[in-house]
């Protein structure tokens, strides 16, 4: 604990939003703008870094389809109240308001046409309509229970509170400064937790046993590839991306979040069709060489490494090689197993997958179920979206859920007094 964090009187608030991020900043405005006293308090002094770095600097704001099917959490159907209550077209419409200019880019993703400054600044708005106060670069050393009220002790003098946000986010990206703190707070005041692990991440392999792949580092296709058994598969049709160290690109950053360590996945490279009955129809009447009628379907790059990790040489005339041989390379091009060997890590991570228990929280109001006036929103909570705009809208969905719902509380507490 700072010595300055104990200097003066507390200042009191209704409510004490912890993280200026998507999440945290949607919260706090919603719960200003209907009439709650509010601080957002944040130990950065470059707010939302996760929404300007989103989408290459251009926000992927949210997704069209977004439904509780496109989320992974240990209680599925959590995330289903806040999603419906507030849609991807209700933050178009506050997107209408500020004249931000926004395009579809691919399977619903929905990206600003200028910059993700946009989104921050029309957040920062929306709080100043809130008259919320900001504490910026701003420590918490202590948080604890003083009679109904939460007492911060920070390191920009005490903070009294009737309810408390965290909106701290998870583990992804620790440069731009993400931490552990919303998991303790959780974990003191007795809420269960989701083992946590990095999601929408690049697989790395072993590096002898990828060594002939390297060359393909920066060959791209569309796949369709999966993971998983049961309840816990996960199936995908998206881009995929070779690099020097494993595979990358929306396909990986997808099946990431369902992959478990020691299990394959499966790569389909041939679009769904059968790979060895299109090779083998080719043979009739065909002088064409292997690697160049592969490449009428892959990357040639990816034609000539296929072939040579097959043992056959590219420069065979398809026509010349047995049925067995072209059946085998088939079924190798759509079912392409491997194992990662691991992933490339929170620094690398787009989001935590796991947190703090659901279970813990209402789905109305994302208030712990035990413990009065503390919430948690975003990406601190067991709600992971898929890659696509999906963990925004959970953001919003579940920030503004929790908003509306210290607001009221907080009259409540003002009409009793």
């Amino acid at each position: 604990m700072t010595t300055g964090a104990m200097k003066g009187k507390a200042d009191r608030f209704d409510v004490a939003v912890l993280g200026a991020g998507a999440a945290g900043m949607m919260c706090a405005a919603v719960a200003g703008q209907r009439g709650a006293r509010v601080v957002l308090i944040d130990h950065a002094t470059r707010l939302a870094e996760k929404i300007r770095i989103s989408g290459g600097g251009r926000c992927n704001f949210t997704n069209l389809q977004a439904g509780p099917a496109n989320y992974l959490s240990s209680n599925p159907h959590f995330c289903r109240s806040a999603l419906a209550r507030y849609t991807p077209q209700d933050f178009l419409a506050l997107m209408r308001r500020y004249d931000i200019d926004w395009h579809e880019k691919h399977r619903g993703q929905l990206f600003c046409n200028n910059s993700a400054e946009d989104v921050i600044q029309m957040l920062r708005a929306e709080c100043d309509a809130g008259s919320v106060h900001w504490r910026t670069g701003c420590t918490i050393d202590e948080i604890r229970r003083e009679g109904d009220d939460y007492l911060l002790l920070t390191t920009q003098g005490a903070v009294r509170a009737g309810a408390v946000v965290v909106a701290t986010g998870g583990l992804s990206i620790p440069k731009i400064g993400a931490t552990d703190f919303g998991y303790r707070i959780a974990r003191q005041f007795g809420l269960k937790m989701i083992d946590t692990r990095p999601a929408l991440v690049p697989l790395t392999f072993d590096g002898q046993a990828w060594q002939p792949f390297v060359p393909l580092a920066g060959v791209s296709m569309e796949v369709d590839i999966r993971t998983g058994s049961g309840k816990a598969a996960g199936a995908f049709k998206e881009d995929l991306l070779w690099t020097h160290r494993g595979l990358s690109g929306p396909a990986v950053l997808q099946i990431s979040s369902y992959w478990r360590p020691g299990t394959p996945i499966e790569i389909d490279l041939f679009d769904g069709e059968d790979a060895a009955e299109w090779l083998i129809g080719h043979k009739k009447g065909s002088r064409k060489h292997l690697a160049n009628l592969l490449g009428e379907r892959l990357p040639s790059r990816l034609a000539d490494a296929w072939c040579a990790a097959a043992g056959l040489s590219g420069a065979l005339p398809v026509a010349d090689l047995p049925d067995k041989a072209l059946r085998q390379l088939g079924d190798a091009l759509n079912r392409w197993r491997l194992v990662p060997s691991g992933t490339e890590g929170y620094k690398k991570a787009e989001v935590t997958i796991g947190g703090v228990d659901t279970r813990g929280l209402s789905s109305a109001t994302m208030m712990a179920r035990e413990v009065d006036g503390l919430y948690f929103i975003g990406e601190v909570v067991d709600v992971t979206g898929w890659l696509g705009g999906y963990n925004f809208q959970w953001a919003w969905a579940s920030a503004v859920a929790a908003g509306e719902a210290v607001a009221e509380a907080s009259r409540g507490a003002s009409a009793v007094a």
